[in-house]
């Protein structure tokens, strides 16, 4: 996978507009699922990516620190090389300090090629400490897409459960004002009225014969009392 698409990969799914993609989604609950589980699968895709161009990056940094040390290290044999000719010379043995020049001189093409190398290697590797930045950069963005994916999932399922229990509830007092249980109340305490009438009404029955029989009663005794009355008044005359 070249750099150029890793970033442009990362790039776009780090802009994805989450809001407009269940704006358009039948099913935002199936929808957010699908987009983490593939977000989660191209964070982790990406991630590999990302570490092989970091790999590759930090193999280029070592080749230029090992050129940058090769420089140094063939400087240091060059000049330990000119200053033995220099012994050498001053000691009237110039063959011999010629031979140690010829020495500096082949440290010395051993250092500048070093140094050519190390130079040329440096414009790469800031162009790929750049992409790396980049990628990196866009890899925080993507996982804080998939942390608001996450987020957004479960205030979804918290909603749809909720709005489920509404509408539950709102089902159960709509049945209950349709089937309303004090209605049958209302139907018992009629028919226990209407037989508390009828018990109230044997009562008055009961209570006027009563009445009758004692009325009758008191005829009765009127009439004995006439009949003795008289019995008197005709002992007395």
């Amino acid at each position: 996978m070249t750099k150029q698409t890793i970033l442009g990969r990362v790039t776009q799914l780090a802009k994805a507009n989450i809001n407009a993609l269940l704006d358009q989604a039948e099913d935002p609950q199936k929808m957010l699922d699908q987009l983490i589980r593939d977000y989660t699968a191209n964070i982790a895709e990406a991630e590999q990516a990302v570490a092989a161009t970091i790999g590759n990056l930090r193999l280029m940094e070592q080749d230029h620190q090992e050129d940058a040390d090769a420089a140094k290290e063939w400087g240091d044999k060059a000049l330990a090389a000119s200053r033995k000719a220099d012994e050498l010379r001053a000691a009237g043995s110039a063959p011999e300090a010629d031979k140690f020049d010829n020495l500096a001189k082949v440290a010395l093409g051993r250092q500048l090629q070093s140094e050519k190398e190390a130079k040329t290697a440096e414009p790469t590797i800031a162009s790929q400490t750049e992409v790396v930045d980049k990628l990196k950069s866009g890899l925080d963005q993507m996982k804080s897409k998939l942390t608001e994916l996450k987020a957004k999932r479960d205030e979804l399922v918290a909603r749809a459960k909720s709005a489920q229990a509404q509408n539950q509830m709102m089902d159960a007092v709509k049945n209950i004002n349709v089937l309303d249980p004090t209605s049958e109340l209302s139907r018992f305490e009629d028919k226990v009225r209407r037989e508390e009438a009828k018990a109230m009404g044997k009562q008055e029955l009961a209570a006027s014969s009563l009445d009758a029989q004692f009325e009758q009663l008191d005829g009765l005794g009127d009439s004995a009392e006439i009949e003795a009355r008289l019995a008197a008044l005709k002992t007395a005359s």
